[in-house]
């Protein structure tokens, strides 16, 4: 569908951008947000460095794990250290990093507007900032939701209290085999309600929450409608960008806006109905703002 892409680059200058940008907000019918990983890490939730190294040097010692979502996927020794890798991986990304500026200046400039958010990102940071629940989607599952490992059923649990007592007791990286959860219908282990499968459970919040975004889009297809994405990257492209890409293609008065440090473009199809900004998310919504 699309032939080719643009950077955005032009005689426009960052600041013709912004002005522009804030111009397309203003005016705006609706705006739909898609928010990928690197708004979070525009925030400083950063997966690796210094930040990875002050929860996780002992994995890092003993397996050479080199990062939080790396280490989501490592295959370990049981169940007990499997729990003590992800109850302080849902602890210091869910329950405990506090609301990261960039989702409070953003929730400044779209609190007045028509707006709704599609998210790939699991660490709630929208609802903490206090985005209206029912304006948000996250498709890929929460870290505060676990679901059946087989699974035998659609329905998910929240787990904070069970989280918080597995980094309490947890000893030489492992939690005691008694906090191991497990299915109250078949008796499985539990695992988390994250989508790297076909075992993803799509629970009933689930499917309210697509339904009420296809509503979304419906009710302003005709519409002077922004689509603002933040953050997305090419790892699962389908959900937020060649979508925004397609419908900004389709629908007569949207605009497409990418926000992305070093990965700020649209293709040529949509390139007059686009505004691209290569910088830092949290910089740029900040002046927004």
């Amino acid at each position: 569908m699309f032939s080719g892409m643009s950077t955005g680059k032009s005689t426009e200058t960052y600041y013709d951008k912004i002005n522009r940008l804030k111009n397309e907000l203003e005016t705006a019918d609706a705006v739909v947000v898609g928010a990928g990983a690197g708004m979070s890490t525009s925030a400083g939730m950063r997966y690796s460095g210094e930040r990875f190294e002050k929860y996780f040097s002992d994995f890092h010692q003993k397996y050479g794990i080199t990062d939080m979502y790396s280490g989501g996927f490592y295959p370990f020794d049981g169940l007990e250290e499997y729990w003590a890798w992800w109850s302080r991986n849902i602890l210091v990304n869910r329950y405990e990093p506090g609301v990261g500026k960039p989702y409070a200046d953003l929730l400044e400039l779209v609190k007045d507007k028509d707006y709704f958010v599609l998210t790939t990102n699991v660490d709630h940071q929208f609802q903490l900032a206090g985005f209206d629940k029912n304006r948000l989607f996250y498709t890929q599952g929460d870290y505060g939701l676990w679901q059946c490992s087989k699974p035998c059923h659609n329905k998910t649990y929240d787990n904070e209290e069970a989280v918080r007592r597995m980094v309490a007791e947890q000893k030489d990286m492992k939690i005691p085999p008694a906090l191991i959860p497990r299915c109250p219908v078949c008796g499985a282990p539990m695992t988390m309600n994250l989508r790297c499968d076909d075992t993803f459970v799509e629970d009933e919040g689930w499917h309210k929450a697509a339904e009420r975004y296809s509503l979304f889009l419906r009710r302003h297809q005709n519409m002077k409608t922004l689509f603002l994405e933040l953050g997305t990257g090419m790892n699962t492209p389908g959900i937020i960008k060649f979508r925004f890409w397609q419908m900004v293609h389709e629908w007569p008065d949207a605009t497409y806006v990418c926000i992305n440090l070093n990965e700020a473009y649209a293709p040529d199809e949509i390139r007059k109905k686009s505004i691209c900004i290569d910088d830092d998310i949290g910089k740029v919504l900040e002046q927004l703002s």
